[in-house]
């Protein structure tokens, strides 16, 4: 296999799709706006730096690939470190913000570290999540320096082929239980704070497709299940006349305030300058774009950063006035749970 390759599987998926550089190394963009007119795989950071870039994996071999069974015994958990009193900190300061009025919602993201005894190959978590999310997308990206980013996401950024696409504002989260587990997450009652906050995502999508779109239509939104989590979801179908603009869309779209906040900008500068664990890849986004299959472009969410022997888990929640920090750190609780399966 290629240093330099990318291996997905679309949700409800019955095959990967390897994706491989067979020369140098990827791509490196500074925005989003690059992506106009290009194809490969992409891997997106919530913020572009110099360390952090866009990358964009050429697609020198591209390969159908059978899903497999995972084979693999993990070496034992010799250290674990979650950051609660950063956490705390960190909620402290931004909850300040949203009550004072200077935000009406904001994100903020936590990592956890994870050591194990031994070596595991990547590929192996990649083969697992795919067996444990068929609703979710999955991806393993190789990077340059060696490590590995591994996703398993239910949100769309942006799909489609041709003058047809599609996104969706995907916000609020609550946690299966008991016979709850059996279901889709159907008779979820949602909270006021809940309901708000995914009426902000969907109403700055709208926003930007308005810029973009001959036409678009909004459904929703609705209750639909991610892995032990449910969320609501709204559906946008459109029209984009030109399919060579998709960076210039993904430049309005991306970071929605599902990962960041309102207002965007103001938001987006204080979670960089604020937030204790840089979030790298984290809350960017991934998948390929231009490829004969279409554009599958997903948030880079319930992921992991693979160095070594180390497993950087990341996970966020939205917050809004009424947040709690109890209730806040069990949601991120919940969401670092997809991850932490693969490594029990």
């Amino acid at each position: 296999m290629s240093a330099a390759f990318a291996i997905y599987r679309l949700p409800h998926g019955d095959h990967c799709t390897l994706v491989e550089q067979t020369e140098g190394e990827p791509r490196r963009l500074r925005s989003c706006l690059e992506l106009n007119g290009v194809q490969g795989f992409v891997l997106a950071p919530f913020q572009v730096t110099e360390q952090y870039p866009i990358l964009l994996i050429r697609p020198d071999r591209v390969t159908p690939v059978p899903l497999q069974q995972p084979r693999f015994e993990l070496p034992p958990l010799v250290h674990s470190e979650g950051y609660r009193n950063e956490y705390a900190i960190d909620f402290a300061n931004y909850h300040a913000q949203l009550l004072d009025g200077t935000f009406r919602k904001i994100v903020l993201a936590r990592m956890v570290t994870h050591r194990l005894a031994g070596d595991v190959d990547p590929m192996q978590l990649f083969w697992q999540a795919c067996r444990l999310y068929p609703r979710l997308f999955i991806a393993l990206v190789a990077l340059p320096d060696g490590s590995y980013w591994l996703t398993a996401t239910p949100e769309i950024l942006l799909e489609g082929t041709g003058s047809q696409w599609r996104t969706i504002a995907l916000a609020g989260t609550m946690q299966l239980e008991g016979d709850d587990l059996n279901s889709e997450g159907e008779a979820a009652r949602w909270s006021t704070k809940n309901i708000q906050e995914q009426r902000y995502v969907a109403t700055y999508i709208a926003e930007c497709l308005e810029k973009f779109a001959i036409d678009f239509r909004e459904e929703g939104p609705r209750t639909v299940r991610a892995a032990n989590l449910v969320h609501l979801r709204s559906d946008f179908t459109f029209t984009m006349p030109d399919g060579g603009q998709v960076g210039s869309l993904l430049d309005e779209l991306h970071p929605t305030p599902a990962v960041c906040g309102l207002p965007k900008r103001d938001a987006f500068s204080f979670i960089v300058a604020n937030e204790h664990a840089p979030r790298q890849y984290y809350s960017g986004f991934m998948g390929p774009t231009g490829m004969p299959g279409g554009t599958h472009l997903y948030v880079s969410l319930r992921c992991m950063r693979i160095c070594g022997r180390d497993y950087q888990l990341y996970a966020g929640g939205g917050l809004l006035k009424d947040s709690q920090l109890e209730q806040e750190w069990q949601e991120t609780e919940a969401k670092l749970q997809t991850m932490r399966t693969l490594l029990n």
